[in-house]
């Protein structure tokens, strides 16, 4: 069973580390008594008529982690790239990069992907990019996808428990985050809608590292170095992504590129049907149904978006909640309910968020 915990002390335990959605609705700590007047940020204006919309995602957990695998399903060989939880948009091109590494030596011809969310996209991109002809199949594209309504932070969350995973998961783990950090740093842009921005966080320790390279600039912050109302902050820089807007620039490469998409659901029989001899399942938590497996499980997360504010230049997640700002929005977190399988917007709970983050806001020390 998964805890309720803020997203960093959630990321050291059971996750290790998006783009996940917190509980919110806790009142921020007291702060402890600074000598000097704190460093300040702008405060984000957390007013009911700034709310644009409010969106539900179902993320696919799975406690034992996310699915790199391939089997032979008669003369079709199918490679499984699912189960990421919260962090899918963090680990999208390492997971896609481990499963074509997986499925495609020896591969000649054309090859299939089933889902055009992060993952179905990416594998797909990294399949044209080794000289393959692709075609995705997928009931829904962008913007009706789960991978829409992620929040964009790149760092893992959400993603396992951390007694039910084996050393060699791990090590996999580690190779696809370490992939997936590289190819979005040269992808940063307008383009693609990836930027840096510095982030922080209620803690009294920076930030267990990943790896070697990430998170860059992490500390703990000295009261007098931020406004924030809470005991202790720390800081680091990380990767934002712009959801929306990077999954139509994928979607475009992959057709100016030759790539196929045919609209059509797909069940466990249709598969060897399929005229491509090499299948990525890339379904998400659609995999449930598509090839049995019951491990996955929902994890619902629920946002509120505010109008944008081009001067909030940081993001913040704490026991208030998380806001990421973008340039379609604000986005403020959120929840992480497993089993839930709502995708209606809960009244109570949007309260709650927007509770949260405008008492952090209004108590700002400067």
């Amino acid at each position: 069973m998964i805890p309720s915990l803020t997203r960093r002390s959630f990321l050291g335990s059971s996750a290790l580390g998006g783009a996940g959605l917190l509980t919110a609705g806790c009142t921020p700590a007291r702060v402890a008594s600074a000598s000097t007047k704190p460093v300040c940020l702008p405060r984000v204006n957390v007013a009911p008529e700034r709310v644009i919309r409010h969106l539900v995602g179902l993320r696919p957990y799975r406690a034992s982690g996310f699915v790199v695998r391939a089997e032979q399903m008669g003369g079709t060989k199918l490679v499984h790239n699912y189960g990421h939880g919260g962090a899918g948009i963090t680990l999208s091109w390492g997971s896609s990069k481990l499963a074509v590494d997986l499925g495609l030596p020896g591969h000649k011809g054309p090859v299939a992907v089933i889902g055009a969310g992060i993952m179905g996209l990416t594998t797909a991109r990294l399949a044209q990019e080794a000289g393959h002809a692709v075609t995705i199949y997928a009931d829904a594209l962008p913007p009706d996808t789960t991978s829409n309504i992620a929040g964009g932070q790149w760092h893992p969350f959400g993603l396992f428990d951390k007694d039910a995973v084996t050393p060699e998961w791990r090590r996999q783990y580690l190779a696809a985050a370490d992939y997936s950090w590289r190819r979005f740093q040269i992808m940063v842009g307008d383009d693609y809608g990836i930027h840096w921005l510095p982030t922080y966080t209620e803690r009294t320790q920076p930030e267990t590292p990943l790896f070697d390279t990430f998170p860059p600039e992490n500390r703990i912050l000295r009261a007098d170095e931020h406004p924030f109302p809470v005991e202790s902050a720390g800081r680091y820089i990380t990767l934002y992504v712009e959801t929306g807007r990077f999954l139509r620039q994928m979607l475009r490469d992959i057709q100016i590129a030759g790539g196929r998409i045919e609209v059509r659901k797909l069940g466990t029989g249709d598969i060897g049907g399929l005229p491509e001899r090499l299948v990525f399942n890339c379904t998400g938590l659609g995999a449930r149904d598509l090839v049995g497996d019951q491990e996955l499980r929902p994890a619902r997360g629920q946002l509120a978006v505010l109008l944008p504010q081009p001067e909030i230049g940081y993001a913040f997640a704490g026991r208030a909640g998380y806001m990421f700002p973008r340039p379609d929005g604000i986005m403020l977190g959120g929840t992480f309910e497993l089993d839930n399988w709502s995708l209606t917007p809960d009244p109570a709970t949007a309260e709650r968020i927007l509770k949260s983050h405008r008492q952090f806001f209004d108590a700002f020390r400067c």
